[in-house]
């Protein structure tokens, strides 16, 4: 498997990985490095949400299960830091808790599989290449209220 990277459209970008699980956060990091990104990576959701208040990031990666803050829980308080903020939320519960871009608020949900790596990059390369839009739930929520305005 070959990974390719937009690098000349995303060469100075900075990707927070957040997962508590050290082998999956390494293994994400030598992913996207190789790739040219820039990575950190947090262990927990506060420890994120600390460099997030310190640095400036382009994407989140963060896993969906971890200890003290989920990552739906993490994805909310980032979004009232930087709504526009691309995120990618990672589980291996997508299917059976029902995770989606319009339950979680991430831009993108990845289910944990074989063919993770590969969908990391093709979201990593399309979040970070495309114009900054509101995720999934904004868009929805925004219709809703556009439409009881003009009602």
């Amino acid at each position: 498997m070959v990974l390719r990277s937009t690098a000349a459209t995303v060469k100075a970008a900075r990707i927070l990985l957040v997962d508590d699980n050290r082998s999956g956060l390494l293994a994400r990091r030598a992913v996207l490095e190789e790739l040219g990104y820039s990575t950190e990576g947090a262990s927990d959701g506060a420890t994120a949400l600390t460099m997030f208040g310190k640095q400036q990031f382009d994407l989140v990666v963060t896993d969906f299960r971890m200890p003290d803050m989920d990552g739906v829980e993490l994805i909310s308080k980032l979004r009232a830091m930087k709504p526009e903020l691309p995120v990618i939320l990672i589980s291996g519960f997508v299917e059976a808790l029902g995770l989606s871009e319009q339950t979680t608020g991430a831009n993108t949900v990845i289910m944990k599989s074989s063919n993770e790596v590969q969908h990391l990059v093709r979201s990593a390369n399309r979040l970070l290449r495309l114009p900054k839009k509101p995720a999934a739930s904004e868009r929805v929520f925004g219709r809703a209220k556009r439409k009881a305005s003009s009602q």
